[in-house]
């Protein structure tokens, strides 16, 4: 929230309060008054159903797991946070050897080739040539 007021910063989608009353004021002189409100009814309906339909499915995922559902930590199973790296090395290694100390690359093989290329004696240059 911003200090000192009463409405959170950041709605849903990087949309401030400020874009959304814009967007609403925008809204009100496309629409007219006479279509206005019932477009605000469709919106709220909607919203509402959008809402149904994730509590439907998060229900419907609860009856199905049963109660394990809650002991779940979903952050766990979030697939950001996956390194393959990490999971072939895991899965490779023994379960009593400890992991190897890996030490990541300074720079990437183009970079290294770059660098020989560049480092490597100029090419001869002929200036008689055509």
């Amino acid at each position: 929230m911003v200090p000192g007021t009463s409405y959170p910063d950041r709605v849903s989608f990087g949309l401030t309060f400020d874009k959304l009353l814009i967007i609403a004021i925008i809204a009100v002189f496309l629409l007219g008054p006479e279509r206005l409100p019932y477009y605000a009814s469709q919106l709220a309906r909607l919203v509402r159903k959008l809402r149904d339909m994730a509590n439907g499915a998060k229900d419907r995922m609860r009856d199905e797991m049963g109660p394990d559902f809650d002991d779940i930590d979903w952050k766990k199973l979030d697939p950001r946070q996956y390194d393959p790296r990490r999971i072939i090395r895991d899965a490779l290694l023994e379960e009593n050897e400890p992991a190897p100390k890996v030490k990541p690359p300074i720079e990437s093989a183009y970079a290294q080739r770059q660098r020989r290329i560049a480092d490597a004696a100029a090419t001869p240059f002929d200036g008689e040539a055509t």
